[in-house]
């Protein structure tokens, strides 16, 4: 029987702060531009998270349904798979994490209208085809896309929408530094499991396109998100505030190396986690820049 610990480590809670980073960095925009709206940052918030934890149900039980959790996966344990919930059980609590997130997001269709609901439906609908489906994204190429496009440019631009009823560019360079943070979140679980993914015919880019070229992918990524507060700086809309989130270069630095120099792919692990950490670390000090800046 599964019990508290097993659906806290099926929530998945190290993959959260994609959920997060994006929501504070669209609130702060708002701040910025003295249109904050605290209950809808905090509604949007609540959706994510929901929305991110859903999803993270549904791929363990698709991955599970579709035979990629095998025995010889060098990833964290899988709850579907290794018998500590039922699929069943686990296909139920997505499906009802998923509507609890959109009951939520109700609220900022109320506030922000048809597009909010747009936006939300396609988050959900996202969330399940990302495994699950005829044509699951994460199986043909396109979870990274889904990642940077979902938890970047949706997620910022859709909290600053919901705070201040109107888009702005500058949100839009925001959620480009955030998705290609949380793009390479997936870079690392990708190259991590790239041989059994292969065997299990989940094609990724790195089965697709090798690892080498994921390890391209994690510097590219890296290179766009901290050439944003450059660009920011360099435009005049800021001072030097603005380049706190270089603070964390040096980690950004020491995670690429160990990726690039790594031999045994279970190390990878803990990478995964530290890649998450670093793109709440850089979130975090590019939403005080922009507050203080």
């Amino acid at each position: 029987m599964a019990n508290t610990a097993h659906w806290i480590e099926a929530a998945r809670l190290r993959t959260l702060p994609a959920a997060i980073v994006p929501v504070l960095a669209g609130a702060a925009v708002a701040w910025n531009d003295d249109l904050l709206h605290p209950a809808a940052s905090l509604a949007a918030v609540c959706c994510a998270l929901l929305i991110q934890i859903a999803t993270n149900f549904a791929n363990d039980y698709f991955d599970h349904v579709k035979g990629a959790d095998t025995e010889e996966r060098v990833g964290f344990v899988r709850a579907s798979s290794s018998g500590l919930i039922a699929p069943s059980t686990m296909l139920k609590a997505s499906l009802i994490t998923f509507g609890l997130a959109f009951a939520l997001g109700m609220y900022l269709v109320w506030i922000g209208g048809w597009i909010i609901l747009a936006i939300g439906i396609a988050s959900i609908l996202a969330g399940l085809t990302y495994t699950g489906g005829p044509f699951p994204l994460a199986y043909n190429g396109l979870g990274d896309l889904f990642v940077f496009i979902f938890f970047g440019i949706v997620a910022v631009t859709g909290t600053y929408y919901v705070n201040t009823a109107q888009w702005s560019l500058e949100a839009l360079w925001v959620s480009l530094a955030i998705g290609a943070l949380a793009t390479n979140i997936l870079v690392v679980n990708n190259l991590r499991d790239v041989e059994t993914d292969a065997r299990s015919n989940k094609n990724t880019l790195g089965v697709l396109l090798g690892e080498r070229f994921l390890k391209f992918e994690y510097a590219a990524m890296l290179i766009l998100a901290y050439s944003v507060p450059v660009y920011f700086l360099i435009s005049g809309g800021y001072n030097f505030w603005i380049l706190l989130p270089l603070i964390s270069l040096p980690l950004a630095l020491v995670l690429y190396r160990r990726l690039i120099s790594v031999s045994e792919k279970s190390l990878l692990n803990p990478h995964l986690g530290r890649t998450a950490q670093l793109m709440a670390l850089f979130g975090i000090l590019l939403s005080a820049g922009i507050v203080l800046g």
